[in-house]
């Protein structure tokens, strides 16, 4: 059995049940199973202080908040993004009527290459949104200069970047306002779930608003909001996982040394490596794979993984231009996005959570060292 099981991309990180029982209880008791409840207060509060963000407010699930932010900071026009993300991140302009105007990434962090973004902004550009890819920060700093440059807004996906750190501030700061996902694929989840992170009352008062139908009172409505909210029970599995969630990133840590002791010298195989003064959360483990030198494209060894039940994802492939929705724009051409065509066509995410143990790991390294094909 140990040595055929079934070995996930991810696990969920799921607190003991006997331990989420008595939270259940105190819901039954209260009776209150929605909007705004305790629970949801409460992990509002433990979430602004694990974070250290000044402000958060908790959503029904990671694609909502962005679509809010949007929203919140009245976008629209064009904004600058990344091909290179789960589809989440484009699918929230269209759906508030934005052009998305698709720039390269760096080849080292997957993420959004500053040096591209200038030559894509035109007068109708309001923004830019993008992705700390697999947790590794952008580079935020020139990002940032490059919108107070042209006036605009910035807006970033961290569906990646839960608890990720630069020299001890949160990444999540960054920009107007910050998106996390909880879903159950990520380091922390609350099943499904998201967040909206930003600096001030008055916008957290507006997001909140927004997520609510646009309630300001019992009959008050100050905006088109929708139904975004988190409610009671998944706030407080929220709240359990809060517990194990260092220990879980821990596990996670320990599985990436191994990976990369291991795999660090095999030719064709690149990866990623820790960035200093970073706290990672270690999310995912990509490489990418350069089929010349290493004997095989990524799809034959994808698929020779599989039929070993070894199963990595192939994040991100294909790439967001190139969906039927998108591909029509002229931002979305292969050849002005040569690096995330390129890295999109290499890359795999091999198998990285807290339960992987000594047994799993090894048959992972071996099926890409080639010694159980």
């Amino acid at each position: 059995m140990g040595n055929d099981r079934q070995i996930t991309v991810t696990t969920p990180l799921l607190p003991p049940l006997e331990e989420f029982t008595p939270y259940l209880e105190d819901i039954w008791k209260r009776k209150w199973l929605t909007n705004n409840g305790y629970y949801h207060q409460e992990l509002e509060k433990e979430l602004c202080k694990y974070l250290q963000v000044p402000y958060i407010s908790l959503f029904t699930n990671g694609t909502l908040p962005l679509m809010v932010a949007l929203q919140a900071l009245r976008i629209n026009g064009e904004v600058i993004t990344t091909p290179y993300s789960f589809v989440a991140t484009t699918h929230s302009l269209w759906w508030n009527g934005i052009k998305p105007v698709f720039v390269d990434i760096d080849p080292e962090t997957c993420n959004l290459d500053p040096d591209k973004i200038e030559a894509a902004i035109t007068p109708q550009t309001t923004a830019i949104m993008p992705v700390h890819v697999y947790g590794n920060p952008c580079d935020t700093k020139r990002i940032q200069e490059i919108a107070d440059n042209y006036g605009l807004k910035v807006i970033y996906d961290a569906a990646h970047a839960f608890g990720v750190n630069v020299d001890g501030e949160s990444v999540l700061k960054a920009g107007d306002l910050s998106t996390l996902s909880f879903h159950a694929t990520k380091t922390y989840n609350t099943i499904e779930g998201g967040a909206l992170i930003c600096k001030d009352e008055i916008m957290k008062r507006r997001i909140d608003y927004l997520k609510n139908f646009g309630f300001s009172g019992e009959t008050s409505i100050v905006a088109p909001g929708i139904n975004g909210k988190m409610d009671e029970v998944r706030a407080a599995y929220g709240l359990l996982g809060l517990k194990y969630i260092d220990a879980a990133i821990d596990a996670r840590k320990k599985v990436a040394e191994c990976y990369r002791e291991e795999l660090k010298n095999i030719p064709g195989v690149r990866l990623m490596y820790d960035i200093p003064g970073v706290r990672h959360n270690y999310s995912y483990f990509p490489i990418f794979i350069d089929a010349g030198q290493y004997g095989m494209s990524r799809d034959e060894l994808y698929f020779k993984m599989k039929e070993k039940n070894i199963f990595g994802r192939r994040y991100f492939y294909p790439l967001i231009s190139t969906f039927s929705t998108y591909r029509g724009l002229p931002s979305a051409s292969s050849g002005k996005l040569p690096v995330a065509s390129c890295i999109a066509d290499s890359v795999i995410c091999l198998p990285m959570h807290h339960e992987l143990d000594g047994n799993d790991i090894e048959r992972v390294i071996n099926i890409i060292k080639k010694r159980s094909l």
